[in-house]
């Protein structure tokens, strides 16, 4: 730890000296002071306890080069709560007169470019073919609670709210943390922001952040310093290593269920035999197979990780990162090997619309209906719908859909979170933690729909999976708000996370009415519980001729999945699932 922090001590000097050395050769006044006052910053931290909102900035940029040099790829590492830690600099500033409003707003948006010109992990593979840029993760929180509980909303809220309209990146994320105690004038602030179309700031519920971690076992003071990072993953700030340890495909299950434990891609056996479904005399058969099979899959994955988190232990260790984070330099610990307060690994549900709407079409016209014989449909769906177009539109048209308030297909998408969940809480890992529950996909539903074929919901094979918890693409047909009712059925508490999107057209948030709607729409959906939800402000014709004339379109931000990203930048399959999202026109 000694010699990691020795190297980021030294690297903050070399900047000092190269400082000091420009101002030598540089003529201009102003822009002199500006280099002397840079070496000074870098001279004091991060050797020193900062004394000014700038050298509070350059303290933190200066630990974060630290960190993602350490472990290059390292991601999702972010100032937390940026407002309230750097609201006190910016008073004692103001009381001073060493700092106005303008200045701080100019460090700021220098922050940002920091950030914009930080090189993500370099991507490789899937990541790769579905965005070529594809951020950082660093998700600045804004807002929420103090740790006494008090509203944690201040003017330098404000002025990051109005940073983060003006300077228009990709990264670094941001968001606001949204407690029944913030003023509504904050969220007021936040959502004329995100009608601008780029995806920015997303929107959390602070209140059932707090307690997700409450209930995860962490003290309430740690809980209400906590917040989000990454996509949609909330943690002890400071306090723990939480891991997201991969995705996990549930609608691929219910395939391989469907065929008796083989991968009909392959032909190969790779589950276990869970029953000859032509054989299954009601649903509930097929539910304790589905039930069987994931079961199955969620062992392999926990072995799997259980391997990869003692490589990270014994040959990967972080000491730089691990004297940041509190315990670790009590236990003597690395952060990789259990030395964090808490340490809780995740694994990220990917789907969860497509298998309950896959479970509802097989319940409905099989088990109920009795429209379709259970032979005849998975001959059907072998064939991806050739010569079937009829079939496969009475599977999208007329089956209970996830999405629209409908207490059938609700229902099980309810008992697919259950069993999710069961399988996996609570599960011990290496380190001292326990495993929990994610439903969020980044981009993977896109590449998890290519190794999936047709579904019982009507779903072609190889094209996406439905994204985050969100419903199919298409399939709510009810409004926002019937989305939104959906979703708050879930238990979001009992997760670390779940992500929702939503699209809206730009003409529906025009007015000082469509923003107030869009507050109550909000409000709503946290009085529901609901964890996370974010919003494309933008039409579908605007994506395709983008799509078609991708250099008039270059500056095209949109909201992919816990991230923004240039429309353009993205692979043409993420592209086509972004313009299939519903567009809604009213609330």
């Amino acid at each position: 730890m000694s010699v990691a922090i020795d190297g980021v001590l030294t690297l903050a000097q070399r900047y000092a000296d190269k400082a000091q050395a420009l101002a030598g050769m540089e003529r201009e006044p102003d822009r002199k002071a500006e280099l002397e006052s840079i070496a000074l910053v870098c001279r004091h931290v991060p050797a020193h306890a900062p004394a000014t909102f700038w050298e509070a900035l350059q303290y933190y940029w200066f630990v974060h080069l630290g960190v993602v040099t350490e472990l290059n790829p390292w991601d999702a590492f972010n100032p937390g709560r940026l407002d309230q830690h750097l609201y006190p600099f910016y008073q004692s500033g103001l009381a001073d007169r060493s700092l106005d409003e303008e200045k701080a707003r100019e460090l700021l948006e220098c922050f940002w470019v920091k950030f914009s010109n930080q090189p993500a992990p370099p991507k490789v593979g899937v990541t790769a073919a579905e965005s070529s840029t594809y951020t950082d993760f660093a998700n600045i929180n804004t807002g929420g609670l103090k740790p006494d509980g008090s509203d944690g909303v201040n003017p330098l809220t404000h002025i990051i709210l109005d940073v983060i309209d003006e300077m228009k990146l990709v990264q670094p994320s941001s968001n606001i943390q949204l407690s029944r105690k913030n003023p509504d004038e904050f969220l007021k602030h936040a959502c004329r922001v995100i009608r601008k179309g780029r995806g920015q700031p997303s929107v959390f519920n602070a209140d059932t952040i707090v307690e997700e971690l409450l209930r995860q076992g962490k003290s309430v003071e740690d809980a209400r310093s906590g917040g989000t990072s990454g996509c949609v993953e909330t943690g002890a700030f400071g306090k723990e290593s939480y891991i997201l340890t991969g995705y996990f495909n549930l609608p691929k299950v219910l395939e391989i269920t469907l065929a008796n434990g083989i991968d009909p891609r392959t032909g190969k056996k790779i589950g276990i035999e869970s029953g000859d479904p032509a054989l299954f005399k009601s649903f509930d058969d097929l539910l304790n197979a589905y039930r069987r099979q994931l079961k199955h899959f969620i062992e392999i994955k926990l072995k799997g990780n259980n391997v990869i988190e003692r490589l990270y232990a014994e040959h990967m260790p972080v000491p730089f990162l691990s004297v940041l984070i509190d315990d670790c330099i009590e236990k003597g610990k690395d952060y990789n090997n259990g030395g964090a307060r808490y340490n809780t690994n995740y694994i990220q549900g990917v789907g969860i619309g497509t298998i309950s709407d896959s479970l509802a079409a097989l319940k409905y016209h099989v088990f109920e209906h009795k429209s379709l014989a259970l032979p005849e449909f998975l001959r059907i769906l072998s064939r991806d719908f050739e010569g079937d177009e009829k079939t496969r539109l009475l599977l999208v048209n007329k089956s209970p859909k996830y999405g629209n308030d409908d207490e059938y297909a609700d229902g099980l998408m309810q008992w697919v979170f259950e069993a999710f969940y069961d399988l996996v809480n609570g599960r011990k890992n290496t380190k001292g933690g326990v495993y929990r529950i994610n439903l969020l996909p980044t981009t993977c539903h896109v590449y998890f729909g290519s190794m999936t074929g047709a579904t019982p919901d009507g779903r072609k094979g190889g094209t996406p999976l439905s994204e985050g918890i969100s419903p199919v693409q298409g399939a709510d047909r009810k409004g926002p708000t019937a989305v939104l009712k959906s979703a708050g059925k879930m238990d979001h508490v009992r997760t670390g996370g779940t992500l929702l999107n939503q699209k809206f057209t730009p003409q529906l948030l025009e007015s000082e009415k469509g923003i107030e709607n869009l507050m109550h729409l909000v409000r709503s959906y946290f009085t529901l519980g609901g964890h996370h939800v974010q919003f494309n402000v933008i039409n579908a014709r605007t994506l395709r001729e983008a799509q078609a004339h991708p250099d008039q379109h270059r500056d095209l931000i949109v909201r992919v999945a816990g991230y923004s990203d240039y429309f353009c930048d993205l692979g043409k399959s993420l592209q086509d699932e972004i313009i299939a999202r519903t567009e809604h026109q009213g609330f």
